[in-house]
C-alpha cells in the first residue's frame, strides 16, 4: 500500500516520484480575502512572526530528494534530532532578508537568487504550497517550475464557507441550519431569521466566508449585537457603493466534540480517506488533534460517506489534493459532517508522515502547543536538556518536537520578553499517558521561564 507522500505526489503530480518544492505559505486566507467584503474588522494581518514560521512544517512533509523554501534556516541541532529519528529530509532553501510579518511566498518574491535556485532545478519539480493563491502563481511563473496544485480561483472558490454550505447540500449532508449572502438585501434576509431564532432563546453565528482560526466569526447573542452588526455592514456598503458581501449567517448549535478528517482528491477524480481525528479548539481557534478519534462506528461511516461525496463535487468543479473539512458531533451522538471545508494542507497533513512512522495500532496521539515566553532566544539543545526523558527519542513515549522555529520567531533581540510556541506531537500508549506527559512538559517549561528570567 502506497505510504501517503506517494499517494500525495500521485495526486499532485500524476506520478509517485515527482520531486516537490514545498511552500509552507500559513493563512493563504489573508490572500484569499483581499476585497472581498467580509465582517467589518481590521484586515486579516497573517498572524505576525510566529505564524509565519510555521512553515517549517515542511520539513515533515518533503522527504529526500525534495525542497522546501523557508524564512530561515533550521536549528542544526533540531536538524540533527529529526535525523536521528530516522526521518529523510530535503535540501532546504532559505530566502534572504526575509520579512517577519510576511508570508515565505512574498519573500520569495522579493528574492532573485532564490528565485535562480529553484529556477535551476528544472521543470521536472512542482512548487506545492500549503494553499494556493495568485502569488504562488506569480513564483510559478518567475521560476518556471509548474504548480503542483489547482490554479488560484479554484482554490479560493472551494475554501469559501458559501461554497461549504452549497456543497453539503447538494450532497444532501447534514449541517447546522444557515443561509449564504452574497448582497445586502440576502444578508438582511438572513438576519430577519436569525432574529427569529434570537426571540425563542437560541443563538446564531455571522461567518466571514474566508475567515481562519477564530477570525472573521460573530457569535449573535442579543439583537442589540445583531443591530450594531447589521448598521456596521449597511454603512460600509454606502460609503463604497458596493451591496456585495461575503457571508454566512447560521444558528450556533450545541456539539460534543471538534473533528477534523482529511482525504486526497486525485487528478483523475479518485479520492483516498486519510483519516479523522479529534480537534482540540479553544475560542474557534485551533488548538492540536487528539487521535485516534473516539468515535462510534456510525460516525465514522458519516464521515467517510461525507468524504466520498464531497470529493466527487470538488473534482467536478477542478480541485484535486487535500482537503480538510472541519466537522462536529453533537450531544445525541449525531454527527455534523461539514462545518466548513479547507482547499489546502491542514495542521494534520504536517502529521503524516510522523502518524506513519511511530503511530501503529495500540497507540496514542495529541498534537498540540506550548506556550513559551522568553527573553533571550532558545537553543533546541538547551530544550533537550530540559525535556529530558520527556523528549521522544523513537520508541516509548514522548514529545516529538516537529517545528522549533516557532520558538524564537518574535524574538526582538533586544532582551524584552517575548512569546513563542513550541509544537510537538505528544506519543504514548494511552490517553491516560499523554495527559500525564503534557502536564510534565507544561511544567518543565515553566521552570524555563523562571529561569529565563520573565516575570509573567
Amino acid at each position: 500500500m502506497q505510504d501517503f507522500m506517494g499517494r500525495l505526489r500521485t495526486a499532485l503530480t500524476g506520478s509517485p516520484d515527482t520531486p516537490l518544492v514545498l511552500l509552507g505559505n500559513f493563512e493563504v486566507e489573508d490572500e484569499w480575502a483581499r476585497g472581498e467584503p467580509g465582517l467589518p474588522r481590521v484586515a486579516f494581518t497573517g498572524g505576525g512572526a510566529v505564524v509565519h514560521r510555521m512553515d517549517e512544517f515542511t520539513l515533515l512533509l518533503a522527504g529526500k530528494g525534495d525542497h522546501v523554501v523557508l524564512k530561515a534556516a533550521p536549528d542544526p541541532e533540531h536538524l540533527g534530532y529529526l535525523e536521528e529519528l530516522g526521518l529523510d529530509l530535503p535540501r532546504v532553501h532559505t530566502v534572504s532578508g526575509g520579512d517577519p510579518r510576511q508570508t515565505v511566498t512574498r519573500d520569495a518574491l522579493a528574492d532573485p537568487a532564490l528565485q535562480e535556485a529553484l529556477r535551476a532545478l528544472g521543470p521536472g519539480a512542482r512548487i506545492v504550497p500549503h494553499g494556493t493563491s495568485v502569488l504562488e502563481e506569480e513564483l510559478s511563473a518567475l521560476t518556471g517550475l509548474p504548480l503542483g496544485a489547482p490554479p488560484a480561483a479554484v482554490c479560493k472558490a472551494v475554501n469559501s464557507k458559501i461554497y461549504s454550505r452549497a456543497a453539503a447540500d447538494a450532497a444532501g449532508l447534514r449541517q447546522a441550519p444557515g443561509w449564504t449572502c452574497g448582497n445586502l438585501a440576502e444578508l438582511d434576509a438572513a438576519l430577519d431569521r436569525a432574529r427569529a431564532l434570537l426571540r425563542s432563546g437560541r443563538r446564531a453565528v455571522v461567518k466571514d466566508a474566508f475567515g481562519v482560526s477564530g477570525k472573521g466569526i460573530s457569535v449573535l447573542d442579543d439583537e442589540r449585537r445583531l443591530d450594531t452588526l447589521q448598521r456596521m455592514i449597511a454603512r460600509r456598503a454606502e460609503r463604497s457603493g458596493d451591496d456585495r458581501v461575503v457571508l454566512v449567517v447560521e444558528e450556533w448549535v450545541d456539539k460534543a466534540a471538534d473533528l477534523n478528517y482529511q482525504f486526497t482528491v486525485g487528478r483523475d477524480g479518485s479520492v483516498h480517506f486519510d483519516f479523522v481525528k479529534e480537534a482540540i479548539t479553544e475560542g474557534g481557534v485551533h488548538k492540536g488533534h487528539r487521535f485516534p478519534a473516539r468515535l462510534t462506528a456510525l460516525q465514522h461511516d458519516a464521515v467517510r460517506h461525507a468524504a466520498e461525496a464531497l470529493a466527487e463535487r470538488l473534482a467536478a468543479d477542478g480541485y484535486f489534493g487535500v482537503v480538510g473539512v472541519d466537522a462536529m458531533t453533537d450531544p445525541k451522538g449525531g454527527v455534523y459532517p461539514v462545518v466548513e471545508i479547507n482547499a489546502r494542507h491542514n495542521m494534520s497533513t504536517y502529521q503524516s508522515r510522523l502518524q506513519e512512522a511511530f503511530i501503529g495500532p495500540g497507540r496514542h496521539a495529541l498534537a498540540r502547543h506550548y506556550p513559551v515566553r522568553l527573553r533571550t532566544p532558545l537553543g533546541f539543545g538547551r530544550l533537550r536538556g530540559l525535556l529530558g526523558d520527556l523528549l521522544f527519542t523513537g520508541s516509548g513515549g514522548g514529545l516529538l518536537v516537529n517545528n522549533f522555529a516557532t520558538v524564537n520567531a518574535a524574538a526582538g533581540g533586544d532582551g524584552t520578553s517575548y512569546e513563542g510556541r513550541l509544537h510537538g506531537l505528544l506519543i504514548g500508549d494511552s490517553p491516560r499517558s499523554l495527559d500525564s506527559t503534557d502536564e510534565a512538559i507544561t511544567a518543565r517549561l515553566a521552570a524555563l521561564r523562571e529561569e529565563d528570567g520573565h516575570d509573567g
